[in-house]
């Protein structure tokens, strides 16, 4: 019991630092409902690795890393906003998941299931957690930059097309291990609302940043302490944590004005 919840909580750590931060580019792209939509689009590889028996997750990063090139090529192609192509995208992918996800298996894939975290998987997590905050940082200030203004960011020899499209990878890796703590129907949850409520509270970029990462861990981790001790689903007391810190930030910044 002490193991499974040690390694739920490196995990949730992982996934919280990692998730809030990237997520705070979400939000200030305007693109919170990507991340969102996005964990959907896993679902047909979490069903093909439950149907042919090998780890449902490979086949989630396998899809997300796809939809993610899929989206990034028919917003170059058609100028489209990421917003409208993922929301097509999603909804027929979370179709396809729940036809082919066995009915036992639903709860966990939409839910998701920490108790039954390995140390493999932990590692994993943890691994591409630091590797996406890595590389997120590297990034950061050019896809800022490209956010204001792309002929500014292109004129300063920044390839804006690849930096997108590198963070887009980069969120798929952190959603599908955001998966297993809170299924496909919250991961979304945790690229927004950490970044949200950092956003309330935050005076510049960097302090910003700090913020999303540090309110998604606290999201995460009390979340998974607060399953343990009331033997309940460890998503949806993610998400209230969340949602406490968030209305938190709210009281803070009404008050300051």
């Amino acid at each position: 019991m002490a193991e499974a919840l040690t390694l739920s909580l490196l995990i949730g750590i992982s996934v919280g630092v990692s998730a809030g931060y990237l997520g705070s580019l979400m939000v200030l792209k305007k693109m919170a409902l990507v991340g969102d939509a996005l964990s959907h689009v896993a679902l047909p590889g979490l069903a093909l690795g439950i149907l042919f028996n090998f780890n449902p997750f490979f086949g989630a990063f396998a899809f997300l890393f796809a939809s993610a090139v899929i989206i990034w090529h028919l917003g170059r192609v058609t100028k489209l906003p990421f917003e409208t192509i993922v929301g097509a995208m999603f909804t027929v992918a979370l179709a396809v998941g729940i036809l082919l996800i066995p009915e036992p298996d639903l709860l966990e894939a939409l839910f998701g299931d920490i108790t039954k975290v390995t140390i493999l998987e932990t590692v994993v997590a943890v691994v591409i957690s630091v590797m996406a905050v890595l590389l997120t940082k590297m990034i950061y200030r050019k896809l800022v930059l490209g956010m204001i203004s792309e002929e500014l960011a292109i004129s300063k020899g920044i390839d804006v097309s690849r930096t997108n499209l590198l963070y887009l990878l980069l969120v798929s890796l952190v959603v599908a291990v955001g998966i297993k703590i809170v299924g496909t129907l919250l991961v979304g949850f945790l690229v927004i609302v950490p970044a949200a409520a950092a956003k309330n509270v935050s005076a510049d970029l960097s302090k910003y940043a700090v913020l999303s990462a540090s309110f998604g861990t606290v999201s995460t981790c009390s979340g998974i302490l607060f399953s343990s001790y009331l033997n309940l689903p460890t998503g949806p007391l993610v998400v209230f944590s969340g949602i406490i810190v968030f209305l938190a930030t709210v009281l803070v910044k009404w008050k300051a004005e």
